[in-house]
C-alpha cells in the first residue's frame, strides 16, 4: 500500500484497491476495527472517484456490510446483545445504511443502538455518554434527509444541549451543530414562504 501511495498517491484508484483489499484481509483476520478503517478510507476515495452508484463502491459497500454483520455475530456471542461495543458497531451498521440510501434501516440500527444504550448504561447516562451522542445525532440526520424536519430539529437540539454540557459550548462538534441546526431553521422558514 505504501509503495502504491508514494507512486501515484493515496486517492488513485489502484492505492484504493489495496486499500480495500487490505480491508478484506483484516477482516479474515477478525481486526475489525483495522478493517473498518480501510473500508472507510477506500469507499471515501471510490465515491469521489467514481461516485456512489460505481460498481467498484459498491462492492465496498457490500463488503464494509459483510464485515459489520460478521462483527455483530461475533460480539453478540461473545458479550450479549446489550454491549457498548456491540452497539457501536449497530450505530456504525446504521451509518453504512445511511449512505446506501437504506434508510428504514438505518433508523432501525440506530433506535436498536440508543435502546441498547439506555439499556446498558442507563437512562440517565445516556446523555452524558459521546457514542450515544453520536448516534442521536446520525438519527437526527437522518430524520432530517428523509423529510422529518420536526422529529429530527427535536432530536438534534436535545443533542446539542447534551454535546454542550459534556464538551462545552466553544468545542469545534458543539458549535458545528449550531450552525446546523440554524442551517435547518433558515430552509424551514425559506419553505415556509414559498408555501
Amino acid at each position: 500500500m505504501r509503495g502504491y501511495e508514494k507512486a501515484w498517491g493515496p486517492e488513485h484508484t489502484s492505492t484504493l484497491h489495496i486499500v480495500n483489499n487490505l480491508g478484506n484481509l483484516y477482516s479474515d483476520q477478525g481486526k475489525l476495527a483495522k478493517a473498518e478503517e480501510m473500508y472507510i478510507r477506500a469507499l471515501q476515495g471510490k465515491e469521489k472517484a467514481w461516485g456512489p452508484e460505481h460498481t467498484s463502491t459498491l462492492d465496498t459497500l457490500a463488503e464494509a456490510e459483510v464485515m459489520y454483520m460478521r462483527a455483530l455475530r461475533g460480539y453478540e456471542k461473545a458479550w450479549g446483545p446489550e454491549h457498548t461495543s456491540m452497539l457501536h458497531t449497530v450505530n456504525n451498521l446504521g451509518n453504512l445504511y445511511s449512505d446506501q440510501g437504506k434508510l428504514a434501516e438505518a433508523e432501525a440500527m440506530y433506535m436498536q443502538a440508543l435502546q441498547g444504550y439506555k439499556k446498558a448504561i442507563g437512562p440517565q447516562n445516556i446523555v452524558r455518554y459521546r457514542p450515544a451522542i453520536n448516534t442521536s445525532y446520525n438519527l437526527g440526520f437522518l430524520l432530517s434527509a428523509w423529510g422529518k424536519q420536526n422529529e429530527a430539529k427535536s432530536l438534534l437540539k436535545q443533542v446539542y444541549v447534551n454535546l454542550e454540557a459534556l464538551l462545552g459550548p466553544s468545542h469545534k462538534d458543539v458549535q458545528s451543530l449550531q450552525n446546523a441546526l440554524q442551517d435547518m431553521n433558515q430552509l424551514q422558514q425559506r419553505l415556509e414562504k414559498i408555501r
